[in-house]
Order: C-alpha cells, then structure tokens, then sequence
C-alpha cells in the first residue's frame, strides 16, 4: 500500500477536469485504482482519485508536478498516501 496515494481535486466545475488530472496521472506513470467525482449544486467540482503510483518519484515531487496543472485549469490539487488519508479519516 506504501504506492497507492489518494488525489484529492477540489475547484469550480468546467470541461476537461477528468481528463486533464486522469492524464496529468498516466504522464507521472500512475495507474487509477479508482474515481469518484461530484458536481455540487452551486458548480464545486471535486474528485477523489486512489492511483498507484508506479514511477519512481516521491510524493513531494508528484505534488509539484500537480502544481503547474493546479494553475492551468483553476483547482487544488492534493496528494496523500494512502494511510494518512485513512488514519485522518478514521472514525
């Protein structure tokens, strides 16, 4: 599990965001496990993505690279291995 992190985007919704972080993913050699995305009334977008990571780069220097996305369509983008993610939403 120490491979699998959870993305987390949050932002206004628009065309392309799926795509752009799900492609933003493949190019950092990240396979998605799985997705899940919601629309909310008043047009918040936010996605949950639990990907593998398969490349070689740590998580500090994946955030970076997620980033220059951030700014290009308008989100935040955050990353979390996948145990802290369940550690900090543990019941």
């Amino acid at each position: 599990m120490a491979d699998r992190i959870v993305i987390t985007v949050l932002g206004t919704d628009q065309t392309g965001m799926v795509a752009a972080v799900s492609a933003k993913a493949s190019s950092l050699n990240m396979n998605i496990i799985d997705i899940a995305q919601k629309v909310f009334e008043d047009n918040i977008f936010t996605m949950i993505m639990l990907v593998k990571n398969i490349g070689e780069k740590d998580i500090k220097s994946l955030q970076d690279e997620f980033q220059a996305l951030e700014d290009e369509i308008g989100v935040r983008i955050f990353l979390q291995h996948e145990e802290i993610f369940r550690t900090m939403h543990r019941i």
